[in-house]
């Protein structure tokens, strides 16, 4: 069994097309704008029902299982030698949708013996086509492409 990264893409017409992106928690990144934020990802087993398992996984970090039809948006191997399978699917998330990160302790600063408790992600927000080119981890930014062509 081998893992990947999966990737749940939702999108929504309001009403031109908008992409939902989380931008990573913990002290390592920069609240910069440009090149940190991801698609919503969670580590699947490729070979047991991965689309079955990151909705779970989706659903343990945003409370909701988006309902509708999943695109199949392909793998993408990335810099770091990991790849990430990524599905697509329209869900427009209620302005009244509260936000609530899923916490991990990490020893910070490093060597220090300290363990401090850090966002998974710090806040997702949606973004037009270009705008999301731009902040998107490189190596994702071709799944755009793709959903764009698919619809």
């Amino acid at each position: 069994m081998s893992e990947i990264i999966g990737g749940l893409l939702l999108y929504r017409k309001k009403p031109d097309l908008q992409l939902l992106l989380a931008h990573p928690g913990g002290p390592q990144l920069p609240d910069d704008e440009e090149d940190y934020w991801n698609i919503p990802q969670n580590y699947v087993d490729e070979s047991d029902q991965p689309l079955e398992t990151l909705k779970h996984k989706f659903e343990e970090s945003f409370g909701f299982i988006p309902k509708g039809k999943y695109i199949d948006l392909g793998i993408q191997n990335l810099r770091n030698k990991e790849r990430i399978r990524v599905w697509a699917v329209s869900h427009d998330i209620p302005d009244s949708f509260v936000f609530e990160p899923f916490w991990f302790e990490m020893e910070w600063p490093p060597d220090s013996g300290e363990m401090i408790t850090f966002p998974e992600m710090d806040r997702i927000e949606y973004f037009d086509p270009f705008e999301a080119r731009n902040k998107l981890y490189p190596g994702q930014a071709p799944f755009l492409s793709k959903l764009i062509t698919k619809l």
